[in-house]
């Protein structure tokens, strides 16, 4: 684990370990769920009208509850398991020196470093097409490309992060995450006999598409302006010290590496979007299809199959057992990462069990639903509801899912439709991503950090990504609100 120059960022606070930070979070919690069941906090369920009611964690069924599922809360984290399919094929790849390669051969034209930082940043925002791929795979990779143009390994995962967590909702493409929020947004319109138009996965394209260039010059700028000065020059193990040209034989197997993984990819997208194709769902949609499923570890097997591939054909394997070898390298990276995720886990899950974000959440909602500043300020005032409750509940289909009972027919009686309202939740909704500790990615964040920096910690991280997300929710905020008043579509 590299050290790099101290960076000010956090004071003395910054010594404080992160599995430390999710432990007295989960303190915190407890504490808080206990007061709450003392004094019988509680919300009406929006779309059910079932009353929800906070549980004590400290509780004799609460510290039961705990005891059996403490192993589970571990082992069923879902990204943990995610992590380790993806460490896997960058793990090939990066000991192939396949990865190296690749840079050293996209580097032969000398690449600018603030062309680095805009194709990072426009990679971190499209990244949302495979789900939540970008957090695990671009992160590293991104590390690896600041460095080999000289620049700070932490700022390839800073502006990264930014640009996958911040940029969730904008993109070019239809994300994972549109047909379900379209879905919600319907059900909610009909339970409330809210007259709407039609609310598909492009109800929101047009803005959410143009919103990608002004993130891209956002986190681009920022980068550029202030966070790579910030953190100066890295002076690590893994410093960057010049590329020594490709040899005949490492192009050779370069080239073999990147046929077979065309061939891959053709072979993957046949099996997905013909009519023989098997990656789709029973129903012919993509949505809960098995490509869906396992993008992920589709990526990662192309990655490494690109390594393993690269390795045999540069002859720096020659047996299975180097392939092994390639596969285990990562895992002995992680284990500040496992130390991480327990804490972290039980920190989810025990705000789970306790339904506190929810009964918040809801009584948060109720009161912002009966602020009318005129049109234009009541969606200013949602937008930054929305932002401050991400802070505590990350997950949009889980607030948009009782958000939107009680804001779309308070929305319409403003005259505001049903894909509007859902336009403004998707801004607050990321635009703070990158600022709350219960992330469910913030643990493989800092365990990317603490390889060049093992002094990072949340509140370093925090440090450097608050101006990201400032900016994003003002200038956000502000092109939708023109967009509003202009009259454009949001979408189809």
């Amino acid at each position: 684990m590299n050290s790099a120059a101290p960076i000010s960022a956090g004071g003395r606070w910054r010594m404080l370990h992160p599995a430390t930070l999710f432990l007295l979070l989960t303190l915190v919690v407890v504490f808080l769920s206990w007061i709450s069941d003392v004094y019988g906090l509680s919300a009406i369920q929006p779309d059910t009208g079932r009353e929800i009611r906070v549980q004590s964690l400290l509780s004799p069924e609460g510290l039961r509850w705990w005891l059996r599922h403490v192993i589970t809360n571990f082992t069923g984290f879902t990204p943990l398991g995610m992590v380790i399919v993806a460490m896997f094929g960058i793990g090939v790849a990066r000991h192939s020196g396949f990865l190296g390669a690749c840079i050293r051969r996209l580097n032969r034209r000398a690449v600018r470093p603030g062309r680095m930082v805009a194709s990072v940043a426009l990679a971190g925002l499209l990244s949302s097409v495979a789900g939540d791929a970008g957090y695990v795979l671009l992160l590293p990779i991104a590390a690896i490309l600041f460095l080999s143009v000289g620049l700070h390994p932490v700022a390839g995962i800073v502006t990264a992060y930014v640009s996958v967590s911040c940029g969730y909702s904008a993109n070019l493409f239809v994300s994972t995450l549109d047909p379900l929020l379209a879905a919600i947004t319907r059900e909610a319109a009909d339970a409330t006999d809210v007259s709407s138009g039609p609310l598909g996965p492009l109800c929101n394209y047009y803005f959410l598409a143009v919103s990608v260039l002004l993130l891209w010059f956002l986190i681009s700028r920022i980068t550029c302006r202030s966070l790579l000065p910030a953190l100066g020059s890295y002076h690590g193990v893994s410093a960057f010290t010049g590329h020594k040209p490709l040899s005949h034989k490492e192009r050779r197997a370069l080239l073999m590496a990147w046929v077979v993984g065309a061939l891959y990819a053709a072979l993957v997208m046949w099996a997905t979007f013909s009519p023989w194709g098997i990656l789709r769902g029973l129903d012919g949609s993509l949505l809960r299809s098995p490509f869906m499923a396992a993008i992920l570890f589709l990526l990662s097997f192309g990655i490494g199959l690109m390594g393993m591939v690269y390795g045999f054909v540069s002859g720096r394997y020659r047996t299975d057992a180097d392939v092994a070898d390639g596969l285990t390298q990562p895992m002995q990276q992680l284990g500040g990462y496992f130390v991480m995720v327990f804490f972290a886990s039980q920190l989810f899950a025990c705000l789970e069990y306790s339904r506190l974000d929810r009964c918040v959440a809801i009584l948060g909602a109720d009161f912002v639903s009966t602020i009318h500043w005129g049109t234009l300020g009541t969606l200013a005032v949602f937008i930054l509801f929305t932002a401050v409750v991400n802070l505590f509940m990350v997950s949009a289909t889980s607030k948009w899912a009782f958000m939107s009972f009680i804001f779309v027919p308070v929305l319409a009686g403003m005259g505001i439709s049903p894909e509007v309202a859902q336009c403004a939740f998707r801004i607050g909704d990321s635009s703070t991503n990158a600022l709350t500790p219960f992330m469910f990615y913030m643990p493989l964040v800092l365990t990317y950090m603490q390889q060049y920096d093992c002094r990072s910690t949340y509140v370093t991280l925090l440090g450097y990504t608050w101006r990201y997300s400032v900016a994003i929710l003002l200038a956000y905020t502000a092109l939708f609100l023109l967009w509003y008043v202009s009259g454009l579509p949001l979408g189809l």
